[in-house]
C-alpha cells in the first residue's frame, strides 16, 4: 500500500516554501553559509552540551536514514528551484539517487497535482523561448522536447503554435544576420554555409534553399545555376 505523506505545497505553480529556502544545497541536514553551523558555532554547541549533560539535538539522529519520501521531495524541490523541469527529468534524477520507485511516484504525482510539475506548460514555454531566442524550427524543437521526456501529444500541441509563415520569417531573420559575414565568398559556398546554418536549426532543405537564394538575389547577385543542394 502506498504511504501518503502530509504536504505543505502552495498554490499551483508556486515555488518551494520558506522552509526549503533556508536549506543548504546539500539538503536539510547539510551545513553552509547562513545556517549557523560554522566552526565557532560547533564549539559553542559542544560547550552547551557539556554544561547541560545532554547531547545536542539532531534532526534525523545519528546514522538514521532519511525517509525516502522526504528525500525525494527535497531532491525535486532543489531541482525545481530557478528552472522548470519535466516529470521524466525529475524521475531520472530520483532514480540516479536510488530513491525507491514507490516514494518517487508518490512525490512526482503530488507535485503534478499542485502544479509544480506541468509538462504542457514546460513544452509551451520551451517552444516560445527556443524559437524566438535561438531561432529553432519545429523539427529541432520536437527533438529537444522528446529528449526531455515530454509526451508526443503535448509536443504536437506546443509546436503547433508555430505556423509555416512564422517559421519562414524567422529563417529570413537568421539569414539576414549572417549574410554580411559571407560576403566575399563565391555563391555556392555562401549558399551552403547559410543553408547549412538553417538546417542545423531544424529548417527543411526546401525552405532553407529558397530563403537563402532570395537573400542573395536581393544583394544583386545572379543566382542562376546556383547549387540546389548543400
Amino acid at each position: 500500500m502506498t504511504r501518503r505523506t502530509e504536504w505543505q505545497a502552495g498554490a499551483a505553480g508556486a515555488g518551494p516554501g520558506p522552509e526549503f529556502a533556508a536549506e543548504s544545497a546539500d539538503g536539510p541536514s547539510g551545513s553552509g553559509p547562513g545556517t549557523g553551523f560554522g566552526e565557532g558555532a560547533g564549539r559553542r554547541s559542544r560547550s552547551r552540551s557539556r554544561s547541560s549533560g545532554s547531547p545536542a539535538p539532531s534532526r534525523a539522529g545519528k546514522g538514521e536514514p532519511l525517509d525516502p519520501v522526504e528525500q525525494a521531495r527535497n531532491i525535486c524541490l532543489r531541482l525545481l528551484t530557478g528552472t522548470p523541469r519535466t516529470r521524466k527529468q525529475l524521475a531520472d534524477a530520483l532514480r540516479k539517487r536510488e530513491v525507491p520507485d514507490e516514494a518517487a511516484e508518490e512525490v512526482l504525482s503530488r507535485f503534478e497535482d499542485v502544479g509544480l510539475i506541468n509538462d504542457a506548460a514546460f513544452a509551451g514555454a520551451w517552444v516560445e523561448s527556443r524559437h524566438h531566442g535561438r531561432g529553432l524550427a519545429r523539427r529541432a524543437l520536437v527533438q529537444e522536447l522528446r529528449t526531455k521526456g515530454v509526451d508526443s501529444a503535448l509536443i504536437d500541441e506546443a509546436v503547433g503554435q508555430l505556423d509555416s509563415e512564422q517559421e519562414e520569417e524567422t529563417a529570413r531573420e537568421l539569414v539576414a544576420r549572417k549574410l554580411r559575414s559571407t560576403r566575399g565568398l563565391d555563391r555556392d559556398k555562401r549558399l551552403r554555409r547559410l543553408a547549412g546554418m538553417l538546417a542545423r536549426k531544424g529548417y527543411g532543405e526546401g525552405m532553407a534553399l529558397r530563403v537563402v537564394r532570395q537573400a542573395i538575389e536581393q544583394e544583386g547577385e545572379d543566382t542562376e545555376g546556383l547549387d540546389e543542394t548543400y
